[in-house]
């Protein structure tokens, strides 16, 4: 076997790795960090920066899949996901099934209307901003007591699934921010947020493969722009790691999960800006 696709394989395994312990520890994981990873790793490969861009999203929310279940399911097992957002009994007031809507129109359409570059610009700017909040933002501000529902998951679901999709990541970014200032305990937030990933990895990962079917210019053994060896290599590393994400979680005081998520994805958000405006 060639010695830079041993280095590879070696590489997506670590990435997994982090990815799903990342995911269980904050609801995070895809985006935050397989998103970046992949897109550095295709730009060293000489692929375009469009190419890399869009295969490193797509293949993102293909991973989502596995690691948001398996992390769900953790915190699940922890009395931590509040199932009456995720799916409640009418499935029209599901945060879920809009957030899918929104991830599935996004994936599908208006993915195409950005060029690689407003996609690295879009990320970055929207996970700092969310980084900021968990950094500097009062633990105890809040701009509601619960979750809303009636109208607010159509419309609020829809606009939030597609933003993640679009950024190839799963609802903790956005989610956990929400839910935290809508009166969720961060632990609490986490885990909803972690099951709530899924409704935006399935979709997500299906307009990826029907709208790059065909494009020129992908990595081999891709499916549309998902990069299915990227898939199958992330995927098993970040199954076995998410559980002991969710434990460290647990083990750790709302501030200081607060803080460690905050400066986490606001290395991550200066990187991508650095990426997006100095190139």
């Amino acid at each position: 076997m060639d010695l830079q696709i041993i280095y590879m394989v070696v590489g997506l395994l670590i990435l997994g790795a982090a990815a799903g312990y990342s995911a269980g520890l904050f609801g995070v994981g895809g985006g935050a960090i397989i998103v970046p990873a992949l897109f550095y790793t295709y730009i060293s490969l000489g692929f375009e920066q469009d190419i890399a861009m869009r295969t490193a999203i797509a293949t993102s929310a293909a991973t989502i899949i596995v690691t948001s279940l398996r992390s769900a399911w953790s915190h699940h097992q922890r009395g931590a996901v509040d199932w009456q957002l995720v799916w409640p009994r009418n499935p029209l007031r599901s945060w879920g099934v809009w957030i899918g809507v929104g991830s599935l129109l996004a994936a599908l359409f208006v993915s195409n209307w950005l060029s690689g570059d407003a996609l690295v610009l879009i990320f970055g700017v929207f996970i700092a901003g969310i980084a900021l909040q968990f950094i500097f933002g009062r633990p105890d501000w809040k701009i509601a007591q619960q979750v809303p529902g009636g109208i607010a998951p159509p419309l609020a679901g829809t606009v939030l699934g597609g933003l993640c999709s679009l950024m190839g990541i799963g609802f903790g970014s956005i989610g956990v921010t929400l839910m935290v200032l809508c009166g969720k305990r961060i632990h609490r937030a986490v885990g909803t947020a972690s099951a709530l990933g899924f409704f935006i990895g399935v979709p997500a990962t299906i307009g990826y493969i029907i709208s790059g079917y065909g494009a020129p210019g992908r990595p081999i053994y891709s499916l549309g722009y998902v990069s299915i060896i990227g898939f199958v290599l992330i995927s098993a590393s970040s199954y076995l790691f998410a559980p002991l994400g969710v434990k460290t979680a647990h083990s750790l005081s709302q501030g200081k999960l607060r803080m460690v998520l905050g400066i986490a994805l606001l290395l991550v958000a200066l990187n991508m800006l650095r990426k997006a405006l100095l190139a």
